[in-house]
């Protein structure tokens, strides 16, 4: 019986019934591994450029010559009529401290300065009373060597409280501060009724005639980079105002934390930049070519970079 079953199913195969459609799990030629065409090439596409101020490095606009500016005596401030952004000439009144405390020390070494010029007075009296008694061999060389001696201190006290008055008085008007040059207030760091201590800043006094904008960049960028070289800059809201500006200086040490060095760029001195803006800038000038490239097309060997 299993070699009929067997001998049936070999018939249907092979013969007529081989050309009839068989089901697609018994048709295995259908499933035959396709050969890979040829390679297809990949194409990067840039669809859009990097705006100009995508290129951009950050900077901020700076004062050339700038001070911080404090008291040279302890007191409490009562006032100061400068603020920040205000533009202030030579001399003007900035800040005052409270006087009451200054006045009661220049009362105090006026007071002593007297009582010390009395007993210079007391002792020179008695040196010439001891003179005339040692003249008639009334009073001992050692009298007159004590009295001698009390009347040179007595001198000494004196020139120490004329010393200490001085002082006093110049503290009295160390309570005015005053702008030394024309400029801006650029910084505050003290507030009226603060107490603050002798040399401590209270604000900040930038002069406006040199601005100057500061960028700070890594060691590699800085290869070849020289003295005088052009940079364009640029507002951040304003891209199209491009100004250019040139390297003046670069720090020698670079800094601790990131390892960058900071460069100063001179602006001409029509340039519409305030103190503080914050800048854009790149490498030379405004008509200088340039061309960006992605960073896959750059090759790094050890000969150097190549595209």
């Amino acid at each position: 019986m299993r070699v009929l079953v067997l001998a049936a199913l070999l018939s249907v195969t092979s013969g007529p019934g081989a050309a009839l459609g068989l089901p697609d799990w018994l048709d295995f030629g259908l499933h035959a591994e396709e050969l890979p065409g040829p390679p297809r090439p990949v194409v990067s596409v840039i669809l859009a450029d990097r705006d100009t101020e995508a290129r951009g490095i950050p900077g901020i606009v700076e004062a050339r010559s700038q001070v911080q500016l404090g008291f040279q005596a302890l007191g409490r401030m009562i006032a100061r009529p400068a603020d920040l952004g205000d533009k202030v000439a030579q001399g003007q009144l900035l800040a005052q401290l409270s006087t009451d405390d200054l006045v009661a020390s220049t009362r105090a070494a006026r007071a002593a300065l007297d009582t010390a010029e009395v007993a210079d007075r007391t002792a020179r009296a008695t040196l010439e009373r001891t003179q005339a008694l040692a003249e008639r061999n009334v009073a001992s060389n050692a009298q007159l060597e004590q009295a001698q001696q009390a009347a040179s201190a007595a001198q000494a006290a004196v020139e120490q409280a004329r010393s200490e008055l001085a002082q006093a008085e110049d503290a009295e008007g160390f309570a005015r501060m005053t702008a030394p040059f024309d400029g801006v207030i650029s910084a505050i760091y003290e507030a009226p009724g603060a107490v603050v201590g002798a040399g401590a800043p209270v604000l900040q006094l930038s002069a406006e005639d040199t601005p100057e904008v500061v960028i700070d960049l890594p060691e590699p960028a800085l290869l070849g980079l020289e003295t005088g070289a052009g940079f364009t800059v640029w507002h951040r809201n304003d891209p199209d105002m491009q100004i250019p500006a040139t390297l003046d200086r670069i720090d020698p040490i670079a800094d601790s934390a990131t390892r960058t060095r900071r460069l100063y760029l001179t602006l001409p001195p029509d340039a519409p930049f305030r103190l503080g803006a914050l800048v854009r800038v790149r490498f030379g000038t405004r008509d200088a070519p340039s061309l960006s490239l992605p960073a896959e097309a750059l090759v790094t060997t050890g000969e150097g970079s190549a595209v």
